[in-house]
């Protein structure tokens, strides 16, 4: 009988460590239960693409889907190539309720060379393992290309044109916060600065500047941009070099002819725009020692095309027909303006000390090309032509009639007019014999 207490105080003992193991199990087996459903629910990393070396952010967010709260402990992301910079900043253990979420940012710097790195996020739980979850980070050492990609020739002092710069990303991820400066002695540039908040990666920008120069200089134009939080700057040169506008409108004078008109002359002609841009605003006139005096003391012909003519008219008084000075001034697409003198040599009827002029917001310099003015001349009976003529008549050209153009052709398509008519009568003369006989 003295056996069975001690039976009973060991089946108790075992009863009592199979029900502690059961428990411990029960915990275990829910710890574990609790923590698979807890998941990353995103990742930022930024900058896109990281240059080596350089600073970005890791940001990795989990999400508890389960009911019972979860202890995290010990993020980290494990690959030799990443170093993170604030890694003591969760020693302690944190927990995540139900349907709540907790992250993680990582301040990191990814070591060379160029290429896609797979590092693995990974946090131990409480009771259980750990979660692991695999990023992405890519580096890329390349920086933006800057050029030049439009710019004339050579400039012309006081006169406004207009320089593109070129920006190319060629990384695949975009940059912003891009900032470019121009910078330069004895030269007006517009604007002061330009601002561009993105640029995707492989894909490129242009940006105009209005450039008006003094003198010969040069401009810097400064980039600045940013990768992330982390600051880029490169920088492009652009020589400004003083010389002729090879693009500029040249006019050219043709088909001169002078009419006297009392006590006034009348000077006729073409204008023609042998350069490759178009003239705005044209107009001509006389300068001294001639005065100009209505009806049409100037002559406005607008815009004249590249390669187009228009005719003009202008009326003026003068003691001295030897020479006539014939003013031109027009204006370009940017309202630079120009002008030209050209100094027709009555007596020869040719172009005589041609003078160009060109004037913009702030000064004058030397115009590009010496135009050329030619015309046809007739002698004048009383000979000379210091004096000019006494009463009507022409100098030029056909009885008086309007130079220039089709015009000076009046009389040979007359004489062609009456040779054709005389054909026809001589072909159909027995037949109009006919006629006149039956009336």
């Amino acid at each position: 009988m003295k056996k069975l207490p001690v039976i009973i105080s060991i089946i108790l003992l075992l009863l009592l460590a199979a029900t502690a193991t059961a428990a411990t199990n029960s915990t275990s087996t829910s710890a574990q239960d609790a923590a698979s459903l807890v998941y990353v629910s995103s990742v930022k990393i930024d900058p896109e693409e990281f240059y080596p070396y350089e600073v970005g952010t890791v940001t990795v967010t989990l999400t508890n889907g389960g009911t019972s709260s979860v202890g995290l402990s010990d993020p980290d992301i494990m690959h030799e190539k990443i170093h993170i910079l604030n890694k003591d900043s969760w020693s302690t253990t944190s927990y995540i309720g139900s349907g709540s979420t907790i992250t993680y940012s990582f301040l990191v710097t990814v070591d060379p060379p160029d290429g896609t790195f797979f590092p693995l996020f990974s946090v131990g739980t409480v009771g259980s393992g750990s979660i692991h979850y695999p990023l992405i980070i890519k580096v890329d050492s390349a920086d933006i290309k800057a050029s030049i990609s439009q710019k004339p020739d050579a400039f012309a002092v006081s006169t406004k044109d207009t320089v593109n710069l070129s920006i190319i990303n060629p990384r695949d991820a975009s940059i912003q916060n891009i900032i470019v400066t121009p910078s330069g002695q004895g030269v007006d540039i517009s604007p002061s600065q330009k601002y561009i908040s993105s640029l995707n990666g492989q894909s490129s920008v242009e940006v105009p500047f209005s450039v008006t120069p003094g003198q010969q200089t040069s401009i810097n134009f400064h980039i600045s941009y940013q990768n992330g939080d982390n600051d880029h700057a490169t920088d492009v040169v652009l020589p400004i070099i003083i010389g002729e506008n090879k693009k500029a409108a040249i006019p050219i004078v043709n088909n001169v002819e002078l009419v006297s008109s009392g006590t006034s002359y009348t000077l006729t002609g073409d204008v023609n725009n042998a350069g490759l841009t178009d003239a705005k605003s044209m107009i001509v006139t006389v300068g001294a020692p001639a005065k100009a005096v209505e009806p049409y003391a100037q002559y406005a012909i607008g815009s004249l095309a590249a390669d187009d003519f228009s005719s003009f008219e202008i009326t003026f008084s003068s003691n001295n027909l030897s020479s006539v000075p014939l003013l031109i001034t027009w204006k370009d697409k940017d309202g630079n303006s120009f002008s030209t003198t050209k100094n027709l040599n009555l007596r020869t009827n040719a172009a005589s000390g041609t003078t160009d002029t060109e004037s913009g917001s702030s000064g004058s310099s030397s115009g590009s090309g010496t135009p050329v003015t030619t015309g046809s001349s007739a002698a004048r009976n009383s000979g000379g032509f210091s004096g000019g003529p006494q009463g009507g008549g022409s100098i030029f050209g056909f009885g008086g009639s309007r130079g220039g153009g089709i015009s000076s052709f009046y009389p040979v398509i007359a004489a062609g007019i009456i040779i054709v008519a005389g054909i026809v009568i001589w072909l159909k003369r027995k037949w109009i014999a006919a006629k006149l006989k039956k009336r």
